[in-house]
């Protein structure tokens, strides 16, 4: 295959992805398009750390293993958070807990691994930058705040359900959930991965594309039912979604780190979870 039909090759791949799970789940109970989309990029974590775990160092496997224990305690506090059952098959709190952790921790490994070979995201945290790792994190509150509010405003308008707030303490430690679950998975991992795929063929315009690419999958993957009822509508607010909530921590990631991501995407959750969606 030449190099310069990858990109092509990769988008038809993602649009044949969604398509399908569109077109059978309107007869076939299919598994979600997020739980396909993590399934394929933890296998393409696994297999980049198989052929290069060497690059990682003793901190990586250290932070990589935290991150996991982290996610996987939380999960099993969580009360406000409530993901589907995975494939249909884990449903329970100790085995979404057990998953979600394996996932999280195989996920920045392979996303390690990647970084470890000049990759788009940095990790500020696991290069040693403690204090500068810090910094990402108040920047990415500091402009994640407004959007949160304006977020639970969008989803009292488009839900027609009035504030209901919750336990703060509930939403900040289930907000860790998609914060660093889906960060970790789509930001860090996923993005890296498709980077590897492109940079012979892109060149310096790999990053920013692989990057684009991660964030569309990760942003219509939220569609899942739309896509069947009004595709057309579903790429209408998909295209909104990345605009406003989308953007925001691809350009963190890049240019700050991965933890100002992930403190961007937490602050979301923790403002909607506290009213009540």
């Amino acid at each position: 295959m030449k190099r310069q039909h990858t990109p092509f090759l990769i988008i038809a791949t993602i649009v044949m992805l969604f398509a399908a799970r569109a077109l059978l789940a309107a007869t076939f109970n299919v598994p979600r398009t997020f739980e396909v989309f993590d399934t394929l990029t933890i296998a393409g974590a696994l297999f980049v750390l198989s052929k290069r775990y060497r690059t990682l160092q003793r901190s990586d496997w250290m932070i990589a293993i935290l991150l996991g224990t982290i996610v996987g305690t939380g999960m099993l506090f969580a009360t406000r958070f409530s993901p589907y059952p995975f494939f249909g098959v884990v449903k329970s709190h100790t085995g979404q807990a057990l998953l979600r952790g394996i996932f999280t921790t195989f996920a920045t490994l392979g996303g390690l691994v990647v970084m470890r070979q000049g990759g788009p995201v940095p990790f500020q945290a696991a290069m040693g930058n403690w204090r500068k790792s810090a910094g990402t994190i108040l920047l990415g509150l500091a402009i994640g705040l407004p959007l949160a509010i304006v977020n639970v405003f969008a989803l009292r308008f488009t839900q027609g359900q009035a504030l209901q707030w919750q336990n703060p303490s509930a939403a900040l430690l289930d907000a860790l959930q998609p914060g660093i679950v889906e960060e970790v998975i789509y930001r860090f991992a996923l993005w890296g991965l498709l980077w590897l795929a492109l940079q012979n063929s892109l060149a310096e315009k790999a990053p920013w594309f692989s990057g684009l690419l991660a964030m569309l999958i990760h942003t219509y993957s939220h569609f899942d039912d739309l896509f069947i009822q009004s595709p057309l509508m579903a790429l209408a607010m998909g295209t909104a979604l990345a605009l406003f909530w989308g953007l925001p921590p691809l350009l963190l990631a890049r240019r700050r780190g991965l933890e100002a991501a992930i403190a961007f995407h937490w602050i979301q959750d923790v403002a909607r979870f506290w009213a009540g969606y």
